[in-house]
């Protein structure tokens, strides 16, 4: 038996035990099944980013899982997510990747700066 042939509602109750990064960022492109299932909002409504930015080492776009996120896996995701948690360095590098219509929920860890119009302005 393939895990493949498992049915739709068994898959979810298995994904559901992982974590929400570690399903998008193995499951999104790979296969349609798997891909359709790791893109529904059970996974994509509460993304928290810190888990892949929290060293120093992480913190640059040349960080392959921060890299495959930023191009392939929020832009699909983006009209699902409700809830943002980043790391404030990253804060440029997600808001400039769409528009996170359903988005009511930021929250920047390692909050840095002075004044809040400080994020959207660039400082």
């Amino acid at each position: 038996m393939n895990i493949l042939d498992l049915c739709d509602e068994i898959l979810l109750i298995i994904l559901q035990k992982l974590n929400d990064i570690d399903v998008l960022y193995s499951l999104v492109g790979v296969e349609s099944k798997l891909d359709k299932l790791a893109c529904d909002n059970l996974f994509t409504t509460s993304i928290d980013l810190t888990s892949i930015s929290s060293s120093e080492d992480n913190r640059s776009i040349t960080n392959p899982i921060l890299e495959r996120f930023y191009t392939e896996i929020l832009p699909r995701i983006q009209h699902n997510i409700q809830c943002l948690t980043l790391d404030s360095i990253l804060i440029n590098n997600v808001l400039e990747i769409g528009n996170y219509s359903k988005l009511c929920r930021l929250i920047l860890v390692n909050l840095k700066y002075s004044d809040i119009s400080d994020i959207f302005s660039g400082s």
